[in-house]
């Protein structure tokens, strides 16, 4: 998947699927959660939250707020997200499907969970 992100000014908003294979939906759930403390701690990360699909409990559904497309470029960039980049399907039956947004309430002063 080669993931093309908007170039906007500002934040650059994000939510997805991900709806993996049955015998490795625990194993693609632990690991989407792994994602989430470390990722908040980037600069430029305003809001990354997991979720699961409350029609669908088998699809996880992401949701990404990025102070920047190029703090969300960054972001990809880190190893543990590269090589899920390149092994996503080793968990997935069928490829992120993910939809862009563009902000228009974003606030980037707004105080960040410890």
């Amino acid at each position: 998947m080669n993931i093309v992100i908007p170039e906007a000014p500002g934040p650059v908003g994000l939510y997805g699927f991900a709806r993996p294979r049955p015998e490795r939906a625990a194993e693609l759930e632990k690991l989407l959660l792994s994602f989430v403390e470390p990722t908040r701690r980037e600069p430029g990360s305003l809001q990354y939250q997991v979720h699961r699909d409350a029609a669908d409990p088998t699809t996880l559904v992401f949701y990404e707020l990025w102070r920047s497309a190029d703090d969300l470029r960054r972001h990809l960039a880190v190893p543990e997200l590269a090589r899920f980049g390149e092994t996503r399907m080793d968990y997935l039956r069928e490829d992120l499907e993910i939809h862009w947004l563009a902000p228009l309430s974003a606030d980037e002063a707004a105080p960040r969970p410890s």
